[in-house]
């Protein structure tokens, strides 16, 4: 390589690099829906940019590939264990047994919060772990294949491959924004890797300058049709136990429940029907452990669920009725480890896939695969007792099971207090526990997805149900977490339970059973206490959804009629409270919970969109000015095609045309009259093209290369000033030349355009 041509090749080289970190951060904008922006981001740009700049510094001197992509590969290392891993490295660097130890607890730790969290994540130490070192993995992984293997395309793909895990993780809208800049800098990937295996020949360049063009063109082309036409495509149906990941809404088993409820838009996501009279509540997990923090999902014994008898049987004392019903579910668009079931199940039908029984709170998990696309029924044995049954049997007995009456060392007197203030007058377990129930859903507590947020209580630890309690306003997860814990400070045994609601009815019916939709806004969750003899009892605190649990004297049941609308929360009619109408009750079972009115705002999903839309309108007059710069440099080694294709390319910036009929002494001359260039930097710099065109050995003049470089910037910059701002901005902005070549079809024809 000759020493005027190693500038042209770092420049090609350094803006390669710069559009490869453009692709890459583009493929990032997805996932800010599924993971809300911290810094994450700003760890995952700098890993970015450190492995790419890691990379051009390698191959300046001339490494060989493997060794580019080490080096690259030990940045990537250090960072991670500079920001991750230090406290438990050698010199903060140097990995040690402690080291990896950490490493799997967070790996596992990231690997657990994706499996069950719920979309939009707040990313924890390990999750962003996990994404920075994605996005440092998949940038080395890029840069190899688009600067060392040279197979652009192939790095396009993959970028959009990465890009498409959050859309389907969290199916919603077409962001077509992200689409749109990860679109525009693939193509402009595309068209960099193009213009860094040109040589800048002048007028012999122009003989194929069209081609990129239009490559350039018909890219563009589909990426509208891809915008029109996707929409209207059909949508591919998911198969049952397929084991595909995000192909629906998940369920957050955390109890962080606000931010699905408060989504503007909800989807279907299951259809049940029941031949109970009333439609039951569907579970997903239960959460008995409780640190003053944050309530945890059970983690018990499973057994497999094709085994004999994985359920086992309901146990209640003698003379207490059990019915049975049967439940089908078809699950539309829900992707969870978790099944909804009704409650007590002791058999489930029809699942496809490897499935396991949790026994200990009648849940299904998944093994392997998700929800989505299943169609199953579930068999359950429901206990009957009466009110005087259930009056008769104790709330506090021996028989608690492990975490379930704990309360933390922290919690606030209020709860205490309040539990035993309200409860005062009750002489029997039941009857107390009713009693909060009646005063939650009475008109002291409003239902609010938004004051919470407002107020700053948006959770369900003792801090938050303490607030809650003062300002009586909030939503399942406040009651369900406030009723459990008063409940515990009267030695009753409590578990929160997370699931759906019954549902809405539609007017379709199977086998003469009301068919019910459940939306995804209808994930809620509610208390169970634990009765000797009967088992775990689930209860309504939420004030406006659902029924209040109550059981019925023996006197007022004829003969063996089961209804299980006595002992299990579901809406009807009863449930309307002062001042609420039938139409009232009916928005809160289709809308769920998300009657939110305004969503909290967090600016730093708004600023970090507005940074990337600057970021790529900047791309660019930055790819340009590089361009410039590096033809500026060729120009001073004596480069006279380079020095005019300087004046070329600021001449098509400016929309003034550069047709191949004209030669460069006409369009030289054009350019004088019409466009302000001065005569005498112009009239240099054709006699040096035309000397590098047609002398023997003439394409490089050593000796007069700063002269041409001069010239050729002299003559842009007064060609740019003879226009106005607005003109100017324009060409700053949106440089033609980075698409259009001169001497092609887009080039013009030579008309002439005189300056304002």
């Amino acid at each position: 390589m000759s020493s005027d041509e190693r500038p042209a090749r770092r420049g090609a080289e350094l803006t390669l690099t710069i559009a490869v970190l453009a692709a890459v951060f583009a493929s990032l904008l997805p996932l800010m829906r599924v993971v809300r922006p911290s810094s994450w981001l700003l760890g995952a740009i700098l890993l970015s940019v450190a492995v790419l700049a890691a990379g051009f510094i390698a191959r300046r001197y001339r490494l060989p590939a493997v060794a580019v992509s080490l080096v690259e590969a030990s940045v990537w290392v250090v960072f991670m264990m500079l920001v991750f891993l230090r406290d438990t490295a050698l010199l903060w660097i140097i990995p040690t047994p402690e080291t990896v130890q950490s490493l799997t607890a967070l790996v596992s730790r990231g690997g657990e919060e994706i499996a069950v969290g719920a979309a939009p994540l707040d990313a924890s130490l390990a999750l962003s772990m996990l994404i920075v070192g994605g996005t440092g993995l998949l940038t080395l992984v890029v840069d190899h294949v688009v600067l060392t293997a040279r197979m652009p395309l192939l790095g396009a793909i993959g970028l959009i491959a990465v890009s498409l895990i959050p859309s389907i993780a969290v199916p919603g809208e077409v962001d077509i924004m992200a689409f749109v800049l990860l679109a525009a800098a693939i193509l402009f990937l595309m068209r960099t890797d193009t213009r860094s295996r040109e040589e800048p020949l002048g007028r012999e360049s122009t003989r194929t300058a069209g081609v990129p063009a239009t490559a350039l063109g018909i890219g563009a082309i589909a990426v509208v049709v891809t915008l029109v036409a996707a929409p209207l495509m059909p949508q591919p149906v998911a198969r049952a136990g397929s084991g595909t990941i995000g192909t629906g809404p998940g369920i957050d088993a955390t109890l962080q429940l606000g931010d699905d409820l408060r989504r503007p838009r909800e989807v279907e996501v299951l259809q049940v029907r029941s031949s109970a009279p009333s439609p039951p509540y569907l579970r997903a997990t239960t959460l008995s452990q409780f640190d003053g923090d944050v309530w945890e999902p059970d983690r018990v014994r499973t057994v497999p669920l094709e085994s004999e008898d994985p359920l086992g049987g309901v146990v209640v004392d003698e003379g207490i009725r059990l019915a049975e019903y049967v439940t089908s579910v078809e699950v539309l668009n829900l992707a969870s480890p978790w099944l909804p079931v009704a409650y007590p199940a002791v058999a489930v039908n029809g699942l496809e896939g490897q499935w396991t029984a949790a026994p200990y709170n009648r849940t299904i998990l998944s093994q392997a695969g998700t929800t989505q696309g299943q169609n199953y029924e579930v068999i359950t044995n429901v206990p009957r007792p009466t009110l005087e049954q259930i009056r008769a049997h104790s709330a506090r007995g021996e028989e608690q099971p492990d975490g379930t009456a704990a309360l933390p060392a922290d919690i606030a007197p209020i709860v205490g207090d309040l539990a035993a203030e309200v409860t005062a007058d009750a002489t029997n377990d039941y009857d107390a526990l009713v009693a909060l129930q009646g005063w939650f859903r009475s008109p002291e507590f409003r239902y609010s997805l938004d004051a919470p947020v407002e107020e700053g209580f948006d959770g369900s630890g003792t801090e938050a149900v303490a607030k809650f309690l003062e300002q009586r306003e909030g939503y399942c997860i406040h009651f369900a977490s406030a009723f459990a814990l008063m409940a515990r400070t009267l030695g009753m045994p409590t578990r929160i339970v997370v699931g759906y609601l019954p549902g809405s009815a539609t007017s379709d019916a199977v086998q003469r059973e009301t068919l019910y939709t459940v939306s995804s806004a209808q994930l809620h969750a509610w208390p169970e206490v634990l009765f000797e003899g009967i088992g775990w009892v689930p209860f309504e605190p939420t004030n406006g959804l659902g029924v209040p649990t109550s059981f019925s004297p023996a006197s007022t049941i004829p003969g063996s009629t089961d209804d299980p609308a006595l002992a299990s929360p579901a809406p009807t009619a009863s449930a309307l409270l002062p001042g609420r109408t039938p139409d009232d009750l009916a928005a809160d079972q289709t809308g769920g919970e998300a009657g939110s009115t305004a969503n909290a705002i967090n600016p730093l999903p708004a600023l970090t969109v507005a940074l990337g839309i600057l970021f790529a309108l900047a791309i660019p007059a930055l790819i340009r000015e590089l361009r410039r710069r590096q033809m500026i440099a060729s120009a001073r080694a004596g480069d006279a095609a380079a020095a005019w294709l300087v004046v070329q390319d600021t001449a098509i910036d400016l929309g003034i045309d550069v047709p191949a009929s004209e030669t460069p002494r006409n369009l030289g001359t054009r350019l004088v009259q019409a466009h302000g260039a001065p005569a005498a930097e112009m009239s240099q710099l054709i006699s040096a093209i035309e000397r590098a065109s047609y002398a023997p050995g003439g394409k490089h003049a050593f000796w007069q290369g700063d002269a041409m470089a001069n010239a050729a910037v002299t003559v842009s910059a007064a060609m740019v000033a003879s226009l106005d701002v607005p003109r100017r901005l324009l060409a700053l902005l949106v440089p033609r030349s980075l698409i259009v070549r001169p001497g092609s079809v887009y080039a013009g024809s030579g008309r002439t355009v005189r300056a304002r």
